[in-house]
């Protein structure tokens, strides 16, 4: 009995779900042990930043400490707390030309009011790096040990933690150019921002949930979403299947004894791999139009005119999507597993031989799961790229609307819809609805395949 608890506690310390449980429990163990051993010196810093240090008398880095907590004081007085407001009133003021009345802007108190909530993260983080500090300060006196100096702490960070110093203003431009636009456009979800509302400058109004019901319920968007949605899917497992198979493919052909001139016969994937892909694209339209050399052939066979990419082309226009995409990725995949497969020891190849496996098998047992190991980060990739790939058939068959589509083709994924609801319609709320919904099912489907992959289950044995 003791050892099935042994081995079910090792397997959940080895899970990912155990690993995360692992370092909140450490987290909190590390929490109770600083609040329960600190002495009143430290315990200063709880309430005024940097009091702790001052008492030490660590005068420059108490100084510091108290002055941004001073800074932060002032700004949530005279414009955070204002700001932080408007983040959940969005404006109570409407605009009134007539009147002379400007009103509130929803949008800017909304991007305001995200700002506030990341200073006032940034301001606990450092509140809770002084409770720290002056408790480490607390044991080195316990140990016997002077308190650091500032003159210390700026060595260690053009020193020992100069990783700190080099990453804190690329940690500040993520914050507010990659982290404030992600938030502010899930926020939008939420809102009922588009239409007239774009138009007259209106006050926007949270909705909760009401633009996912409208996606997932109501007539027009619903029955729209779930056919984009399911080519989508298609679209992505066949693109990514393709591409990822017929690059490997390549690559073990060009790695035969037999095929004469590999250097000169690599070059032409190659070649097309580097040309800009918008490039390809819009060659691939021309050639696939009503005047392109693909027609000019028929037509001059004495047919009539094909409409590959035409409003009634359906499977046509969607296979020719998928052709181009893999003209464009598959040199990509070809090069990334020629490089895998030369650290592949042929020894266990000839053992194969000598035990009597097919090429099939060897293929089978051998070459890709050692492949699948090494590219599967890279297949999720691919798959998310294929998932949210809006270039292929904007540039091939952009600005199309069929029946049956509520502003979307029947070639069209939802980043393409969504870049049609919101950009040229104004449904910026719904594209906001629809973004996020991409990005849940897009990161399910990631950590569920990286799970159950053999690059993460089966480390060890490929090492």
């Amino acid at each position: 009995m003791q050892d099935t608890n042994k081995t079910i506690k090792t397997i959940s310390d080895t899970s990912l779900i155990g690993k995360i449980g692992l370092y909140f429990k450490e987290k909190w163990n590390g929490i109770k042990d600083l609040v329960t051993n600190s002495n009143k010196k430290t315990m200063a810093s709880f309430g005024i930043m940097g009091l702790g240090q001052l008492l030490n008398r660590q005068w420059g880095k108490g100084f510091i400490y108290l002055f941004i907590q001073i800074g932060a004081v002032f700004y949530f007085v005279f414009k955070g707390a204002t700001d932080f407001i408007g983040l959940f009133t969005l404006g109570s003021v409407r605009s009134n030309p007539w009147e002379g009345i400007t009103g509130d802007n929803s949008i800017i108190m909304l991007i305001l009011g995200v700002l506030s909530v990341i200073f006032l993260i940034a301001y606990f983080m450092l509140y809770i790096a002084n409770i720290k500090d002056a408790y480490n300060t607390q044991l080195r006196i316990e140990d016997g040990k002077l308190p650091r100096t500032l003159k210390e702490e700026i060595k260690d960070l053009l020193d020992k933690k100069f990783y700190k110093t080099t990453l804190f203003l690329p940690i500040i431009g993520v914050a507010v150019f990659n982290i404030l636009p992600i938030v502010f456009m899930i926020l939008i979800a939420f809102t009922n921002y588009g239409g007239v509302i774009v138009e007259t400058g209106d006050l926007v109004d949270w909705v909760g949930l009401d633009n996912f019901k409208r996606i997932l319920t109501l007539g027009q968007f619903s029955e729209t979403f779930f056919k984009i949605l399911g080519w989508n899917f298609i679209w992505a497992i066949l693109s990514t299947s393709i591409n990822y198979f017929a690059g490997l493919g390549l690559a073990l052909l060009y790695n035969k004894k037999c095929v004469k001139g590999r250097a000169f016969w690599r070059g032409f994937p190659i070649i097309a791999f580097a040309v800009p892909g918008f490039i390809t694209l819009l060659a691939f339209k021309f050639m696939f139009s009503y005047g392109g050399p693909i027609n000019q052939m028929i037509t001059g066979a004495g047919g009539t005119a094909i409409g590959f990419l035409d409003l009634d082309a359906g499977w046509t226009a969607r296979m020719i999507g998928i052709f181009v995409n893999a003209w464009i990725t598959i040199p990509s995949s070809m090069l990334l597993a020629t490089g895998i497969l030369t650290n592949l020891n042929n020894d266990i190849y000839e053992a194969a031989e000598i035990d009597g496996a097919s090429l099939f098998q060897q293929f089978k047992s051998i070459t890709l799961p050692y492949v699948l190991f090494a590219t599967t980060p890279v297949l999720i990739t691919q798959f998310i790229g294929n998932f949210n790939n809006f270039g292929i058939f904007y540039f091939l068959r952009g600005g199309l609307y069929i029946d049956g589509y509520f502003l979307a083709s029947d070639t069209d994924l939802l980043i393409n819809w969504l870049y049609n609801l919101s950009i040229n319609n104004n449904y910026y709320s719904i594209g906001g609805s629809i973004s996020l919904i991409i990005f849940i099912i897009t990161s399910v489907i990631s950590l569920a395949v990286y799970i159950m992959s053999p690059s993460y289950r089966q480390e060890d044995t490929y090492k």
